[in-house]
């Protein structure tokens, strides 16, 4: 079952990455790794996620969150450099099954874009044992 998770969770990513591409938009991938470790200050956890996020050349973000061994509370991506904390600039709705989505319509402004450009966007999933964020991946271009 988390075979056929973990393949429905990339498909709906390439998907959406490739109906950006065709739309005109070069999708710009953004996977991530989310761990403990990854987050600031570091966390020491068992959970682990991993993101599969497509930002197009306009700024339409599109793509959703995989979570193990976490109860998220929230999730968001924001902006903050590796090792830095930053505001939330879109979060993201809870689906089921420790899965978390970026609503439609999510688009950064031109500034924000340049910061993905930079690596300087985060997604990190917040928990009640750790408010502040438990794992937590770099969005990088």
């Amino acid at each position: 079952m988390i075979f056929d998770d973990r393949r429905s969770h990339s498909v709906a990513a390439a998907t959406a990455a490739i109906a950006l591409t065709l739309s005109g938009a070069l999708a710009l991938a953004a996977d991530a790794k989310l761990t403990g470790a990854s987050e600031v200050p570091p966390v020491s956890t068992s959970a682990t996620g991993e993101s599969m996020i497509a930002i197009a050349a306009d700024g339409s973000v599109t793509g959703s969150v995989k979570t193990t061994a976490i109860e998220g509370t929230m999730a968001h991506i924001h902006l903050g450099a590796v090792g830095k904390n930053g505001g939330v600039i879109v979060p993201l709705a809870k689906g089921a099954d420790g899965s978390w989505m970026v609503p439609p319509a999510a688009k950064l402004t031109a500034e924000q874009l340049t910061s993905y450009k930079a690596g300087e966007l985060y997604v990190n999933v917040h928990s009640d044992a750790h408010k502040g964020g438990e794992i937590r991946g770099q969005l990088m271009p």
